[in-house]
Parts: C-alpha cells; sequence; structure tokens
C-alpha cells in the first residue's frame, strides 16, 4: 500500500464516520491480534487514543496485511506504515545495536529484559542518531520472553540431541544450536505451523505465549524449556517523518505509551507463559527442562555471539563495549528493583 493509496483510504475512512477527526495512523504488524504481545499492542494503541484526547488513532494492520516480517524495517522507513513492529533478528545490521537485547546474557526474566531495552533505546544517543539515519524512531520494545524449543517426531533432552535435527533458529540461539549440529532452516516464527507439519523442520525456537498464539501445540510432540535466555529485540518504530510531523506533545504521548508497554506486556506475557504450558500439556505435548548441566553447555558455547557483536557494533563506528557494559548495568539496576519492590503489577495489587 502506498502513501497515497493510504491516504485514500484513511480519507474514506473518515468520510464515511462523519464526525470522526482523530489523525489515523497506520500501524504494521506480522502477528495475530491475539496472545500477550497482540494485547500488549492493543494497550499500546487504546494509550495512545486515550492520552491523546482522541486526537491520534492507530489503525492496526494484524497478520502481515501491510507488510510481512522480513519486509517490516523498509514498510515502516519507506512510508508504507507511519509505525509497525520491527523483529531485529531479520535485519542484522540495520537493527545491529537493538541486538545487545538479543544476546545470550543468562536474562530470561520478561520485565528485566524488556525495562533494560527500553532504556538504553530511549538514553543512548548514539542509537538514536543511527536509527534516525534510517528514518526511524524508536517507540517501545517487546520481547519474546525465554527463549525455549518445540519439537516434532523428536526431543531434545540433552545438548547431543541437537544433531542432525532440522531446526528454525534465530539468532544467537540459532547459531548455537547450529554449532550442536543442528542444519539451520531460514523461516519465520509465523511459518513454523506449517514447516513442523510437513516435515520441512523438525523443532522450532520458540516461546512459550507465542507457541500458544500461534496454535503450534497442535504441531509440536514435546516442548523443552532451556531457561538459557531471551529474544529482546522486537518493538514498535515509527517513520521519522510522520513523527517529526506530529505536535510534539502528540509526539510525547507516542513515547509515553511506548514506554508503558513494557510493564503490560511483562504482566501478560507472565500469565499467558503459565497458561501455554498448560495448553500445551493439556494437548498431550511432552514438557521437558533441561538439567542444568546441559544449560551451561549452551551458555558456554553462546558467549563467543557476544563478543562478535560488540565487533559488528563497534564496525559500524558505534561503542559496542560501552553499550554492552552500560546494558548490563541496566539488566543489574532492574533485577535488583524486582527483587525489593517486586513486580509493577504485584505493587499495584499490595
Amino acid at each position: 500500500m502506498t502513501r497515497f493509496m493510504k491516504a485514500a483510504l484513511a480519507s474514506v475512512m473518515i468520510c464515511g464516520a462523519g464526525a470522526a477527526t482523530a489523525q489515523d495512523l497506520f500501524v504494521g504488524e506480522a502477528g495475530p491480534n491475539r496472545g500477550a504481545r497482540g494485547e500488549s499492542l492493543n494497550f499500546f494503541a487504546e494509550q495512545v487514543e486515550e492520552m491523546s484526547g482522541g486526537d491520534l488513532s492507530l489503525n492496526i494492520q494484524w497478520g502481515g496485511a501491510l507488510f510481512k516480517a522480513g519486509a517490516a524495517l523498509s514498510g515502516i522507513a519507506d512510508g508504507v506504515a507511519d509505525l509497525g513492529t520491527i523483529i531485529a533478528v531479520y535485519f542484522p545490521q540495520e537493527m545491529a545495536p537493538y541486538r545487545i537485547a538479543d544476546m545470550p546474557l543468562e536474562n530470561s526474566d520478561a520485565w528485566v529484559g524488556m525495562k533494560a531495552t527500553d532504556e538504553i533505546m530511549r538514553s543512548n544517543e548514539q542509537i538514536t542518531e543511527y536509527l534516525a539515519a534510517q528514518n526511524l524512531v524508536y517507540l517501545g520494545t517487546f520481547t519474546t520472553s525465554a527463549v525455549h524449543i518445540g519439537c516434532k517426531g523428536t526431543a531434545i533432552r540433552s545438548v547431543e540431541d541437537i544433531e542432525g535435527l532440522k531446526v528454525r533458529g534465530v539468532g544467537a540461539y540459532g547459531d548455537t544450536f547450529g554449532d550442536f549440529g543442528a542444519n539451520l532452516v531460514p523461516m519465520s516464527i509465523y511459518d513454523a505451523y506449517q514447516g513442523l507439519d510437513t516435515g520441512l523442520i523438525d523443532c522450532s525456537q520458540t516461546y512459550s505465549y507465542a507457541t500458544a498464539a500461534l496454535k503450534q501445540q497442535e504441531v509440536i510432540d514435546s516442548y523443552t524449556l532451556l531457561n538459557w535466555g531471551q529474544t529482546g529485540a522486537l518493538g514498535i518504530f515509527m517513520n521519522k517523518q510522520s513523527f517529526d510531523g506530529l505536535p510534539a506533545e502528540q509526539q510525547d504521548v507516542l513515547l509515553e505509551a511506548g514506554r508503558m508497554m513494557s510493564d503490560e506486556l511483562g504482566r501478560l506475557i507472565t500469565a499467558d507463559n503459565e497458561a501455554a504450558i498448560e495448553t500445551m500439556r493439556e494437548a498431550g505435548v511432552e514438557i521437558i527442562e533441561l538439567p542444568a548441566e546441559e544449560r551451561s553447555k549452551l551458555v558456554e558455547e553462546g558467549s563467543k555471539y557476544i563478543d562478535e557483536w560488540v565487533e559488528q557494533v563497534s564496525g559500524l563506528g558505534l561503542d559496542g563495549e560501552a553499550m554492552l557494559e552500560e546494558y548490563r548495568g541496566l539488566l543489574e539496576k532492574y533485577e535488583e528493583e524486582r527483587d525489593s519492590q517486586g513486580y509493577p503489577w504485584e505493587r499495584e495489587q499490595g
């Protein structure tokens, strides 16, 4: 959909609505309108409309209606959508600084990871400038929560079981699966259902709430809990020209609504992950806890990808070592806050 077509459609909608006066911003989202992330995106849209007093309205196009996950960056930067979700693993260079949230840093707490990621993405001037050069503005972050793996016709009980399997794996986690002998198959998580069902892949790197949201319990036999880390570099970005064209108060609304997503998704995803495990059990999926000694092998093997990230980011003219140090400090900051005060939704409950 071109910017002209988008504007024409918006005009038709406004005329049809009569008195509607809100500025309609188009949002591209490759995922479904269900599950924790879908609910969090809806929450973001509701907050934008409420805090703007109805002056801003988000028209979310779900399920890749505007563009698929692999075309999200250009779709937003080129103005196909005003804003939308970008998954960094599909854009390893363009989203290199953001991919710090994808590194296996032994943090699997969804809320801690999102708060640390959100703060560095907002406060680090190098990252802001790097995104601006691509006509992008960061608004807010999601997370997959902890990385796990679902399989059909097989099960992973040790790292040795990975060898020879056809695996949908992405980022440092997928590379580590490859180091242990997996045959990596490039595939979106949204296509993994069909891949598992047809035998194109044996296993898919996945996340509990997403497995249930995408109904993958229908096509897996086993689900191994790795408790290794998370993929946190996926979030909402806006076309910089569209953002700069808004009044300052509306820009602030979008930024604040994006900031609020971390707490809301943290609450939602914690509950949804627990429910997803029960959904899988009820569907007959074997739930396996990877032993600690096997997990340590993943951690050790995956550490080299952190060093590679630092080298990559530094090669782009950014200070990779300083970013890594800053991010580790933010993880510690929010771990301490969680331990001393509890999660925000628990504080509200008293």
